[in-house]
């Protein structure tokens, strides 16, 4: 007796093996583009500490910050502004102010 092998069985053996199931969705998740911080001209920066010192506390702000080799956006209210230690917090992130790329209230 001879077994003939359905269509979809036969098509099973020519399917891609991957013996790690998610790891190529993983590598793409850690591939990321490292980006040199930005310097600033001094106009800018007048015009990023006139914005900050609009910014109070509770306000909800849109910010543009550098971690870790990117730009990073996030919006959130304002939990803190520390003018000695120079550091805005939203929600439960603490940016410095030398990190600060954008501010928009």
């Amino acid at each position: 007796m001879v077994y003939k092998m359905s269509r979809e069985d036969r098509a099973k053996q020519f399917m891609p093996f991957a013996a790690l199931k998610g790891y190529p969705d993983a590598l793409r998740k850690k591939e990321k583009i490292v980006v040199p911080k930005v310097e600033f001209s001094e106009e800018y920066q007048e015009e990023l500490d006139r914005k900050l010192r609009q910014v109070k506390k509770n306000d909800i702000v849109t910010v543009v910050y550098y971690c870790k080799d990117e730009y990073l956006k996030l919006t959130g209210m304002v939990s803190r502004i520390d003018d000695t230690a120079r550091i805005l917090k939203i929600v439960n992130t603490k940016i410095s102010f030398e990190d600060l790329y954008d501010i928009v209230k």
